[in-house]
């Protein structure tokens, strides 16, 4: 499909009407490149694996499920190779367009269905995200973007990463399209009841740039007059950075797993920072790995804690907006490491996070994200439309 803003994969036509008279009905949605469509390869961003892979015969349970409410599916979007990756930018298909900031990176690795969204070419798309594929990109482009709970939604069809991390999450530009969409997916009606406290963590804040804590803080105090009691408190007792580790263990040593096969029977053409990072995923060490489990489980208690009936929490979602495309590799490690930093709990406790968009800095989107115990995602979106309402 040609799109002007290079979201959808080169070369790959794709539509598939909705069924009629659905929730969805007259809307239309692009599915990230690592979703099966039935008759379409799925290409995860990687023409050897592309090629290397058979042509689905079923849709993803996402697509078919979007499709069965009445939604249209319009095209494939590009990813970071096989979804390794946070900026965008990919080697063989280009980097998607940020039209909220054009001359900065979209976000990965579901660049290309927030790149459609944010270019208004559907009305919303699906991504997933493992270690903040869905919640940079929404920070980054200005979008809602939402990571459910860890293993509510049925995974099939969708090629993983990391499995103890991965989930399906969408974007949207209004929080009206966002709440429809959300109640397909979680097959549930979204709550017109708000939470009744609201947690700041300190700790995010302060590791966010200057300039992202002043962007944010009229919508921090907006979102607190909405709930009502509001008070501070630290997330992460043991560091940031130290749950950054924690999943920068894991969700590598995952990722070889998946995809170690194919590497050693195909020896694919890679980017150099994603065949770095498999690298590293291979040499991760039993000692990290068994460190790294038991800091997952401080961290799922930490937020179990914290997150009480009743009670969301606010943090950035990243650290400051989208950097400039086209960095030289060790500046973008620097950026990925901080990154992660604020984006390692999603992975790590597997809770629902809600980026709302309304925030710029110099121009360029920066996001407020919203976190909630398990399984309590619709109160979320409930949060979401509140705040653009009021």
């Amino acid at each position: 499909m040609s799109d002007g803003v290079n979201a959808f994969v080169p070369g790959v036509d794709v539509r598939v009407e909705g069924a009629g008279g659905g929730p969805l009905a007259g809307m239309t949605f692009a599915a990230k490149d690592l979703f099966d469509v039935a008759g379409v390869p799925t290409g995860a961003g990687n023409p050897d694996w592309q090629r290397q892979h058979p042509v689905p015969d079923r849709h993803a349970w996402a697509v078919q499920t979007l499709l069965d409410a009445g939604a249209t599916l319009i095209g494939k979007t590009i990813t970071d190779e096989v979804s390794l990756g946070i900026l965008g930018e990919n080697p063989f298909h280009g980097t998607p367009l940020n039209s909220a900031a054009p001359e900065r990176v979209p976000g990965g690795s579901s660049s290309g269905s927030a790149a459609a969204v944010a270019a208004g070419l559907c009305d919303f798309a699906i991504g997933s995200d493992t270690g903040g594929s869905v919640r940079v990109p929404a920070s980054f482009c200005g979008l809602y973007g939402i990571r459910p709970t860890h293993g509510r939604l049925d995974s099939s069809g969708l090629l993983p990463q990391a499995p103890s991390s991965d989930t399906t999450g969408w974007f949207a530009r209004d929080a009206g399209t966002l709440a429809k969409v959300s109640a397909v997916m979680l097959g549930e009606a979204i709550p017109s009841a708000l939470p009744t406290r609201l947690i700041v963590a300190l700790d995010a804040f302060g590791f966010a740039d200057e300039g992202t804590r002043a962007a944010l803080r009229p919508s921090v105090e907006k979102l607190g007059a909405l709930i009502g009691e509001v008070r501070e408190e630290i997330m992460a007792p043991q560091g940031l950075s130290v749950w950054g580790r924690a999943q920068r263990a894991l969700q590598p040593a995952e990722a070889w797993s998946t995809f170690k096969d194919w590497i050693d029977r195909e020896n694919p053409r890679l980017a150099f920072n994603v065949a770095r990072g498999l690298l590293a995923g291979s040499m991760v060490s039993e000692v990290d790995l068994q460190w790294a489990a038991l800091m997952r489980r401080e961290a799922r208690a930490r937020l179990e804690y914290l997150l009480a009936p009743g009670t969301i929490l606010c943090l950035p979602t990243t650290p400051f907006p989208a950097p400039r495309k086209g960095l030289p590799l060790d500046r973008q490690n620097r950026i990925r490491e901080r990154i992660l930093c604020l984006c390692a709990h999603g992975g790590l406790a597997g809770l629902p996070q809600l980026s709302l968009p309304g925030a710029a800095v110099e121009g360029a989107p920066v996001g407020l994200s919203i976190l909630a115990a398990r399984d309590a995602d619709a109160t979320l979106v409930a949060v979401a439309k509140a705040m653009e309402d009021s």
